[in-house]
C-alpha cells in the first residue's frame, strides 16, 4: 500500500488499495517526479476554527530554476581568447 500511496503504482488483484501515509483527499503521489516540489495545499490548524484548514500553496515568488549550467541547453557566453573562434 506504500507504494501505491508515494509512487502510484497499482497492483493487479491487490485487494485493498487505498492511501496509508497521506491524507484520503490528497492529490497526486509525491514521490513521482511529475508532482511539485511546492505541492498543492497548505495544511494548517487554525485555532479559531478549531480545526485543520486546507488552503492553496501562496508563494510569495514563483518557483525559479536557476540551473545555469543545464547539460541540455549548453552555455550562450563566450569565454576570455575564444572571440576570433566565435568570428569564424
Amino acid at each position: 500500500r506504500e507504494t501505491y500511496d508515494m509512487y502510484g503504482i497499482l497492483f493487479a488483484g491487490h485487494p485493498d488499495l487505498r492511501r496509508i501515509l497521506t491524507d484520503y483527499g490528497f492529490q497526486g503521489h509525491p514521490l513521482r517526479k511529475d508532482f511539485p516540489v511546492t505541492g498543492f495545499v497548505e495544511l494548517r490548524y487554525d485555532d479559531a476554527q478549531k480545526r485543520v484548514v486546507y488552503e492553496p500553496v501562496k508563494l510569495t515568488q514563483e518557483f525559479r530554476n536557476f540551473d545555469f549550467e543545464s547539460p541540455w541547453e549548453g552555455t550562450n557566453y563566450i569565454l576570455p581568447g575564444d572571440e576570433k573562434a566565435a568570428k569564424a
